[in-house]
């Protein structure tokens, strides 16, 4: 089933089908752990530098997730960067700090719930049921859980990077792995 509607990024383009930019916004979930709410708030004064270059961070605040302790940011993935780059290139004049770097065919930013049914729309036509807009940020959450004790992390900061007031909110994100059990267990 083809995705029907239309959206830009970062503007300067004309109407893309979802089916082609349908490769953009995985990055967003996955490689940055954020919410449909998230992505949908997400500005270029949130993904750039003051001199409009892309940055080394996603800086969100509290209006654009569901804090209410500052914002919280998080270190940008090389893909996302590379996604960010190729779309500011696209932009003409049109990435202003305070506009959505996703938006709709009128030229609006996109709600929350459009964000959801964009996913709902994409893992329908590609037959994977039960995801949705929040499998790539438990993707994301469950990754950083696995591999933080590589870089000399805690699960504190992956708790931070996914913008959790608990840890045990963020543990209800990490999915188990019977191999890495078997093999935790071996090696004690």
């Amino acid at each position: 089933m083809p995705l029907k509607g239309h959206a830009r990024f970062g503007g300067g383009l004309t109407d893309v089908p979802l089916t082609t930019w349908a490769s953009r916004w995985p990055p967003y979930s996955i490689k940055a752990g954020l919410r449909a709410k998230e992505m949908a708030s997400l500005t270029w004064a949130m993904v750039t530098e003051a001199d409009g270059q892309i940055g080394e961070a996603i800086q969100l605040p509290n209006r654009a997730s569901k804090g209410k302790t500052g914002g919280r940011t998080i270190p940008m993935h090389p893909e996302v960067y590379t996604a960010l780059v190729t779309l500011q290139s696209w932009r003409n004049d049109t990435a202003d700090p305070d506009r959505p770097v996703i938006f709709s065919e009128r030229g609006g930013g996109l709600s929350p719930a459009t964000v959801r049914l964009w996913f709902h729309r994409l893992y329908t036509s590609l037959k994977m049921d039960g995801c949705s807009s929040h499998s790539g940020r438990r993707t994301f959450i469950t990754r950083a859980a696995r591999r933080v004790s590589q870089v000399g992390g805690s699960l504190r900061d992956v708790q931070e990077l996914a913008g959790h007031t608990s840890l045990a909110m963020t543990q209800r994100y990490i999915e188990g792995d019977t191999e890495a059990k078997r093999k935790l267990v071996a090696l004690i």
